[in-house]
């Protein structure tokens, strides 16, 4: 290899008026050396001014161009089609070694070692400005961050400014970008973003590197194994993501996020600092215009834009998206099943396994469904029943035993009871039903009546339903009860109603000469 001639050093003793022996002396070469150095800079009409922060090798080309420069023997790759295979999964600068190998053999040309392939697919990434793709992969991972700024809401009716919190996604490999403005930063805010991420995306990938907050990890302990969120691995689990947390207080390892949040910041909180948003679609409007243009933005260093790379490179190499987005859900922790195989929820009821009855279970409760968890495996599903509705029965028929035989109250069964205690009962159900407009609305008010033979017996039941439709039109629970409590079915202790009008249910003489009985 030649040796190159400190040709800068010997142009910087130059100008200091030092001569061609003193310089050779100073820098321990050749005077025949510091000569041809000092011919060369006259000949190009160059000073040391001129080169004064160029790098010494820059200052060497630009005086003796083409010298110390041999055209390698070895057949050389295409270096493009060896940077852009490597971004694909799996692919090493070994495989592509042992292929180019073969490629050589096959056409009888010499080739060169993996330890010079290395290197020089290390001289091409340096001198094209590209980022090596060893670290990262198309379609491998997606790194997410919260930025630190916030933008303004301001109503436009009364004036009130709320805070806008942006969520930030990026594929490292392609630099393309995702931000989602938010009104919040907590547990469901997050995932939705995520959904949003995704869609944007059209697809996933097998790695979500996030940050240590606390609606993504629980707890990222020194030695030991993290603890993720339960709903947060949910939702990488139904887009087939792994949730791999970077390390604590180590931005270092998702680089690519910290970079666009940055970007972010810069562009949106404060391009934007001055202009006041009136809702949370406008100010999603405006980001995604801005993302339009700042992921069309041409590289500086590189050729094409992070949509052209995606386009091309990353998007066929993404996972694809499930068919149904995932649904953002509370959890409800602690719920006990109860022996008919039911667990409790806003007032209704949702039947689970009777295997599990007894036991204790978790509800996952979306906009529409209701699912019940335990110990890590979902038992069931259900449709969410009306917020309107209470004691209502939501049953799989799958979930009871088979000599349970339950199903859901109607007036059918209800009719059926009443005709069981007697004629008068039956007549009081039916009222009851006629009275609502809807057959639903009467089965409580009837069940309610009812069940007062499981307390006093059918046959009082039957007693006090005609009494009391001797002076009510329809009788209700709370007419009923109070003959059953003061024993007037057994004694008929109806009281007239007064001249005034008013009536009431009161304990007649017989009741107290028998004591109540």
């Amino acid at each position: 290899m030649v040796r190159k001639i400190k040709a800068k050093a010997i142009l910087r003793l130059n100008d200091q008026g030092l001569s061609g022996r003193a310089i050779a002396r100073s820098l321990g070469i050749a005077r025949q050396s510091v000569a041809e150095v000092l011919a060369a800079s006259a000949a190009a009409g160059i000073a040391y001014p001129d080169v004064e922060t160029k790098p010494d090798d820059e200052v060497y080309s630009m005086l003796f161009p083409g010298r110390g420069e041999r055209e390698s023997v070895y057949e050389q790759p295409d270096w493009a089609r060896v940077h852009r295979e490597l971004a694909r999964v799996g692919v090493t600068l070994r495989i592509l070694h042992g292929e180019y190998a073969d490629e050589c053999a096959a056409a009888g040309r010499p080739r060169m070692g993996y330890d010079r392939f290395c290197k020089q697919y290390a001289a091409y990434v340096a001198r094209t400005g590209v980022t090596s793709r060893v670290e990262h992969k198309a379609g491998r991972t997606i790194e997410v961050d919260w930025a630190g700024k916030t933008m303004r809401i301001v109503d436009p009716v009364t004036g009130d400014v709320s805070k806008a919190y942006l969520f930030v996604a990026v594929l490292p490999f392609s630099r393309y970008a995702f931000v989602e403005p938010t009104l919040d930063m907590g547990q469901n805010a997050w995932l939705r973003c995520h959904v949003a991420m995704y869609e944007w995306f059209g697809g996933s990938t097998p790695r979500l590197v996030c940050d240590n907050l606390k609606t993504g990890v629980i707890s990222h302990p020194r030695d030991g194994e993290v603890v993720l969120n339960d709903a947060y691995r949910s939702m990488a689990e139904h887009y087939s993501a792994a949730v791999i947390p970077g390390r604590v207080r180590r931005p270092k390892d998702k680089p690519s996020a910290e970079n666009t949040v940055w970007h972010a910041t810069m562009a949106l909180a404060g391009a934007m600092r001055d202009r006041a948003f009136a809702s949370l679609d406008e100010l999603r409007g405006a980001v995604r215009g801005w993302l339009d243009e700042y992921n069309s933005r041409p590289f500086q260093k590189r050729d094409g834009s992070r949509r052209s790379v995606f386009e091309s490179d990353e998007r066929p190499l993404l996972i694809p998206l499930p068919g149904t987005a995932y649904e953002v859900a509370d959890w409800i922790y602690g719920r006990k099943v109860q022996s008919n195989c039911h667990v409790a929820y806003a007032r209704n009821w949702y039947s689970v396994p009777y295997a599990y009855a007894g036991t204790v279970v978790d509800l996952r409760v979306g906009s529409d469904t209701l699912e019940a968890w335990h110990k890590g495996s979902r038992l069931c599903t259900h449709r969410l029943l009306p917020a309107t509705a209470a004691n209502r029965y939501s049953t799989n028929e799958t979930d009871l035993p088979g000599k349970a035989g339950w199903r859901q109250w109607d007036r059918e069964r209800c009719e059926r009871w009443a005709k069981r205690v007697g004629p008068d009962c039956a007549d009081v159900v039916g009222r009851l039903f006629a009275a609502q407009r809807f057959d639903d609305q009467g089965v409580e008010p009837a069940l309610a009546v009812l069940r007062l033979s499981r307390r006093y017996s059918e046959r009082r039941l039957e007693n006090a339903c005609s009494l009391a439709l001797q002076s009510v039109a329809s009788p209700r629970y709370s007419h009923i009860r109070p003959i059953l409590e003061t024993g007037q079915d057994m004694t008929g202790g109806l009281t007239e109603t007064s001249d005034d009008g008013a009536g009431g249910w009161v304990r007649g003489g017989d009741y107290y000469a028998n004591m109540g009985r």
